[in-house]
């Protein structure tokens, strides 16, 4: 290609490139105006992941550090949030336990989203005994109460991080199986189905190119919601004992150590764990509610 011609093309691409990053940057801000509140919460759910990630850097004392001589201290200019029994820094234990507690709950609902839309998308497009017998097992599922079925599993498995990761993971199957599977039997009988299985294509390759990119919206949307729930499923697992052992911090077990050594704990040790777990699941619902509308069709022609 002459030099000449790479001229000539080079502000095509560059057209291109801007035609992108507005594309990009329109769809922020059709989200921003879809819910100026979940977009807020976004960003304080940003600010919480990087806290999180960055626990080592930001917290200014060790968790696991105890300081005998500043037992339950109050909130100081020396320890911001006060001390607890063993005078460890509660504020340097609340940003550790946040960043245990997204982790657990971040791969519980991948995991439990991955196996929930590969579930559910098998038994709606197959049908048959399949689909009875999987509807039997979610019934199954449902019918336990979460933190019920979570505690049968610790107790089977043991206490630990990958147990409290796979109780969590299994709450989250059974309602992702019914919503997905709801969509597949729509999507399923949708004339560009049945011309990709006329002309030959096979029940694999129809559920991987035609069905499954049509449950992505609404998994996002279970996804978000579901960090929440899983948060709150560790926290409650924590708070009795049978979450993240001590003495690593989470959010639950901050709780639920304290309750348990004293009737009447002192207010700092029950007010902030209490608002970390408070906040971060109201974040992930109102993003969720947000992604919602942002994804939902009906509201792009209102919302420019």
């Amino acid at each position: 290609m002459s030099r000449s011609s790479a001229a000539m093309l080079s502000p095509l691409r560059r057209k291109e490139t801007v035609a992108g990053e507005r594309t990009f940057f329109s769809e922020i801000k059709r989200f921003v105006r879809t819910s100026r509140l979940g977009a807020f919460f976004s960003l304080m759910l940003i600010g919480i992941v990087f806290v999180a990630i960055f626990a080592d850097q930001i917290a200014p004392y060790d968790p696991l550090m105890a300081d005998f001589t500043a037992l339950r201290s109050p909130p100081s200019p020396t320890h911001w949030l006060g001390t607890d029994n063993l005078g460890r820094d509660v504020l340097s234990r609340l940003i550790h336990g946040t960043r245990i507690s997204l982790f657990v709950a971040l791969v519980s609902t991948v995991i439990g989203k991955l196996i929930g839309l590969t579930w559910g998308v098998l038994t709606g497009y197959l049908g048959g005994s399949f689909d009875l017998i999987s509807q039997r097992l979610v019934d199954v599922l449902l019918a336990f109460p979460g933190i019920i079925l979570a505690m049968l599993l610790l107790a089977a498995l043991g206490g630990g991080l990958s147990t409290v990761i796979t109780a969590i993971t299994v709450l989250s199957i059974a309602g992702t199986v019914r919503v997905i599977r709801s969509v597949v039997l729509s999507v399923k009988e949708q004339p560009y189905v049945d011309a990709a299985r006329a002309i030959g294509v096979s029940d694999f390759g129809i559920m991987l190119r035609h069905v499954t990119p049509q449950t992505i919206a609404p998994l996002l949307v279970l996804f978000s919601a579901s960090l929440g729930s899983a948060i709150f499923a560790e926290a409650a697992l924590s708070f009795l004992g049978l979450g993240i052992p001590q003495p690593q911090p989470s959010l639950g077990n901050m709780l639920g150590g304290v309750l348990a050594n004293q009737f009447r704990p002192q207010w700092w040790l029950v007010l902030f764990p209490g608002m970390g777990i408070t906040l971060t699941i109201l974040c992930f619902n109102l993003v969720g509610d947000a992604l919602r509308d942002f994804l939902d069709p009906k509201l792009r022609g209102r919302i420019n």
